[in-house]
């Protein structure tokens, strides 16, 4: 583990959030560095509201961000990777692959990759006392939820189907909305340098997910890290990877 000082922030400056097209809000930690920052996504429907991922969980997620305060929110993991779930807790019941079910009812620093990562490497500013790196913990869910590939969630005025992505994770999940052309993509594409060796990635079931998503009619990605970008892009990254892992 890395030793050195670092700033801490504060808890009312923890939180970022930047509001795109579609009504839908970007929510980031920006004390963490860019490549383990997780992109936490928030959608405003007529009925309820959705949230994909929960970032670190170091400070209170809805205390300090009002926008998930306001309505019912559905809540959706798009793997259980320790950045994407800190905070899942906070919503009461969280949606899930069921293939890693198991890992959001019990999220232990091992299976989440919070052991392998979680140092002063990843941040430029710590989140304020008393969190420690050694100290990290995940809370569970009060309740969770299994989806599936082709699930449809309905937010009123407009809906969302699930899709099973895996690859980075064997229970990685993407959301995708055809009117608009939205496609919420977790960590199995982004447009960065992509994590595709975790003790429980598969570069066949990458592979798989990829071409899926390559054939949709994408109009914007909203990913698990970095910034969103256009569908002739993401036929660009899916390309230029596919490429790289001929076999």
């Amino acid at each position: 583990m890395t030793h050195f000082s670092l700033p801490r922030g504060n808890a009312e400056h923890w939180y970022r959030t930047r509001r795109l097209s579609d009504d839908i809000t970007l929510i980031d930690e920006p004390g963490i560095k860019p490549f383990y920052r997780c992109n936490i996504w928030h959608v405003r429907g007529r009925d309820r509201d959705l949230v994909v991922d929960f970032g670190l969980g170091a400070v209170p997620l809805r205390q300090q961000v009002a926008l998930l305060a306001e309505r019912d929110i559905t809540a959706i993991a798009s793997h259980c990777h320790f950045d994407h779930i800190g905070a899942a807790h906070e919503f009461g019941c969280c949606h899930v692959h069921a293939a890693e079910a198991g890992i959001l009812a019990a999220p232990d620093n091992q299976h989440t990759l919070a052991d392998l990562f979680l140092d002063n490497e990843m941040f430029d500013i710590l989140p304020p006392a008393p969190y420690t790196h050694t100290r990290y913990r995940i809370t569970a869910p009060a309740s969770i939820a299994e989806v599936e590939d082709g699930d449809v969630i309905d937010l009123g005025g407009r809906t969302f189907t699930v899709l099973h992505t895996p690859g980075h994770s064997p229970g990685g999940l993407a959301l995708w909305e055809s009117r608009t052309g939205t496609l919420i993509s977790g960590d199995v594409i982004y447009d960065g340098e992509l994590i595709e060796d975790a003790y429980h990635s598969d570069l066949d079931d990458y592979t798989k997910s990829l071409r899926r998503l390559r054939e949709l009619p994408v109009r914007t990605v909203h990913g698990g890290h970095f910034p969103s970008f256009s569908g002739e892009r993401l036929h660009t990254l899916i390309d230029q990877w596919l490429r790289g892992h001929q076999r």
